[in-house]
C-alpha cells in the first residue's frame, strides 16, 4: 500500500528537511523564546541529558537490529526496527530541543580548556555535522519505504540511502554519547 505518492518523495524530503533543520537551528541559535515551551521542574530539565543518552543507546541498538534484519531478509523485523529508530530519534530531538529552549541555550563545557578545544569541540562538531547531514538522507529513505510496496523497493535507491542514513545515524548517536560522557561523567 502506498502511503506517500512516489512523485512527491523528493519534494517532501526537501520540505521536511528544511522545516526540521530550521526548527533545530532556530532553537540552537536562541531564536525560540523560553516562553514558547511550558515550564518544567528543574529536576526534569536535569534528567533530560540522562534520558537522551539512554535513548541514543537504544537507537544504536534498534538501528543495528534493523541493519542485521535486512541483511538476513527479515523485512518485517527491519521495518519495525527502523521505525522504532526513527521514533527514538524524534523523542531524542524533542527532549533535546525542549531543554535547549527551556534553559536558554546549550550547556557550557565544565572541563579544562585544552579538552574543550581539542576533544569536546571536534567531537561535538562532527556529531552535529553528521546529524544535520543525516536528516535529508533519512527522510528520503523513510519516504521511499512509505511510497513503494516492499516488492518494488529493491528497484529504488532505498537500500543505498538507508545504508548511508544508518551509518550517519550510528556514528552521530555514538558521538552524542561521547559528548554526554564529557559533559556529565568526566567533568
Amino acid at each position: 500500500m502506498e502511503y506517500v505518492p512516489r512523485e512527491r518523495v523528493g519534494s517532501l524530503t526537501a520540505v521536511l528537511s528544511v522545516v526540521s533543520l530550521a526548527v533545530v537551528f532556530a532553537a540552537a541559535g536562541g531564536q525560540v523564546p523560553q516562553t514558547a515551551v511550558p515550564d518544567a521542574p528543574e529536576w526534569f530539565l536535569e534528567l533530560i541529558p540522562h534520558l537522551n543518552v539512554a535513548i541514543s543507546a537504544a537507537a544504536i541498538g534498534t538501528i543495528a537490529i534493523g541493519w542485521r534484519a535486512i541483511r538476513r531478509g527479515r523485512i518485517d523485523r527491519h521495518r519495525v526496527a527502523m521505525l522504532a529508530s526513527f521514533g527514538l530519534f524524534v523523542a531524542f530531538l524533542t527532549l533535546y530541543l525542549y531543554r535547549l529552549i527551556a534553559t536558554g541555550g546549550p550547556q557550557e563545557f565544565p572541563g579544562p580548556d585544552t579538552i574543550y578545544q581539542f576533544v569536546y569541540l571536534p567531537t561535538l562538531a562532527i556529531h552535529i555535522l553528521l546529524a544535520v547531514a543525516c536528516i535529508p538522507v533519512l527522510y528520503y529513505a523513510l519516504l521511499q519505504a512509505l511510497a513503494y510496496p516492499v516488492t518494488e523497493l529493491p528497484e529504488t535507491s532505498h537500500a543505498r540511502f538507508g545504508r548511508v542514513a544508518a551509518t550517519l545515524w550510528l556514528i552521530s548517536f555514538s558521538l552524542g554519547i561521547v559528548v554526554y560522557a564529557l559533559l556529565h561523567v568526566a567533568y
